[in-house]
């Protein structure tokens, strides 16, 4: 369906887009994970034809869209601002497109009644804008770009505007509209439950470059970088040194000593980087950890516990801030990470 082939971008004299490639393919939902400023809007832009690349090309179906202008491309585009006008009615809104490209007015309503059932708007026709909560409008926006029955619809950070209740409940919704109408989705986010809950792939993208690309439960279950766990907030990432192999990895860090298994040949006195997860660990005098209590808070069903060594981990119970104690950190918690960045 989607082909990005080598696309590179420089902003403001300074790369943003590095030969960045990868495809979409028929309903398939790919997210587009990086921080802010990683240049993942302007990616949709380029795809849109709202931006040119320096370098690079963009296909459809194996055609090349350098020369399609962005209102042929028949892309959808939802963006967090919504850019929903004011002065018109739900439906006017969601029929701007349609009257743009000149259909009947039969086959418009048609159209507006099948986006606004598909988004669960029925019954809002007349009602300004102005009118609806913030989450209405943003179904109204998702209506308005199901209208013209895009190939490809491209999500622009859709909920950031919105509180976790009913950006959860808009996010299954949406991945249901998704699957519903089988159209290939490209959506753009920072947040990572955001990703996970809505994708089939995942691509991070990191300093202008896609530096994993798989399935939510894999990248969130197999990091392969320092930065890939930090990013996604996965656990602690801590600095050691490869002491010895003999069957089992050892490390050794400030925290402790730690025995584990690794796939990737390391020597003795190379630097590695180990995930320690936070979950799974328990309290142990003979543990293969130790510090001293930093702070305590109450974390749903259990304590989130810091150390003085910036540390933390979750516990069923709550030991006294200043305490030193032990904890045993379960091999299936630890992960050596391929590279140091």
């Amino acid at each position: 369906m989607l082909q990005l082939l080598d696309i590179t971008k420089d902003y403001e004299n300074r790369p943003l887009l590095r030969s960045v490639s990868f495809t979409v393919a028929a309903n398939e939902t790919v997210c587009l994970l990086g921080a802010s400023g990683s240049g993942k809007s302007t990616l949709l832009r380029i795809i849109a034809g709202l931006e040119t690349a320096e370098q690079g090309t963009v296909r459809w179906e194996g055609r090349d869209l350098a020369a399609v202008p962005p209102h042929l491309r028949n892309f959808g585009l939802v963006f967090q601002d919504y850019a929903l006008f004011p002065h018109l009615s739900v439906f006017e809104n969601i029929a701007f497109g349609l009257r743009m490209q000149n259909l009947p007015q039969p086959e418009i309503r048609q159209r507006v009644r099948e986006a606004m059932t598909q988004v669960n708007l029925s019954g809002f026709e007349r009602r300004r804008v102005t009118e609806l909560s913030g989450g209405e409008q943003q179904r109204v926006a998702l209506a308005r770009a199901l209208a013209p029955r895009p190939r490809l619809l491209m999500f622009d950070e859709p909920l950031g505007a919105l509180d976790r209740a009913l950006r959860d409940r808009l996010l299954d919704e949406l991945r249901g509209i998704l699957h519903a109408t089988r159209i290939p989705a490209i959506y753009v986010t920072h947040d990572q439950e955001e990703a996970f809950a809505i994708a089939d792939r995942v691509l991070l993208l990191h300093e202008g470059q896609i530096v994993r690309d798989g399935s939510p439960s894999e990248v969130w279950n197999e990091p392969r970088s320092a930065w890939e766990a930090r990013f996604l907030g996965l656990g602690n990432v801590i600095e050691g040194v490869v002491t010895s192999r003999a069957g089992k990895l050892n490390v050794e860090t400030s925290a402790g000593v730690f025995r584990l298994d690794c796939e990737h040949t390391h020597q003795a006195g190379e630097k590695v980087n180990l995930l320690l997860r936070p979950s799974g660990v328990r309290l142990a005098a003979d543990g293969n950890l130790r510090g001293v209590v930093a702070d305590v808070v109450f974390h749903q069903d259990k304590f989130k516990v810091t150390l003085e060594n910036g540390l933390y981990f979750y516990l069923p119970e709550a030991p006294k801030v200043g305490k030193e104690i032990g904890l045993s950190v379960p091999l299936s918690a630890i992960r050596c990470l391929n590279s140091r960045d």
